[in-house]
């Protein structure tokens, strides 16, 4: 797996993170680690472009919701608490406000879907939309 990052602007600073390989049980630890390394630096916005990303597994899923959770817990604009956020989650009307994903394989839109994940965190498929989005 290899792992690029470049910033765009849009109302926000946008980290995008391209990942190049799986993110399974022996990536997803580097993984998390970079998105770690982002959040420590400063990144409050993340995009994941997964367009070279053909699986991921339940340790992929981890990693996501881990990354999810860490800036979730710095950006003090999403004052919502656990209770109010799983509410909104199961009503369909909570969406990460920073972390999205972009250009998820087929494999993994299914992952995504069937453990839920895509109830939460938005996917795209148009980059300017994405960031855009933030």
């Amino acid at each position: 797996m290899e792992i690029k990052v470049s910033t765009e602007n849009g109302r926000v600073p946008v980290t995008v993170v391209h990942v190049d390989g799986n993110i399974d049980s022996n990536t997803s630890d580097a993984f998390l680690a970079k998105a770690d390394e982002l959040i420590k630096g400063g990144a409050r916005h993340i995009l994941v472009d997964l367009s070279h990303v053909p699986f991921v597994s339940s340790a992929g899923l981890r990693a996501f919701h881990g990354i999810f959770n860490n800036l979730r817990a710095l950006n003090p604009d999403a004052n919502l608490s656990d209770e109010e956020m799983k509410k909104g989650i199961n009503a369909g009307t909570y969406k990460s406000p920073h972390l999205k994903l972009l250009n998820l394989s087929k494999e993994t839109k299914t992952t995504f879907e069937l453990s839920g994940f895509d109830m939460y965190i938005e996917t795209f498929t148009d980059r300017k939309t994405a960031i855009a989005s933030f």
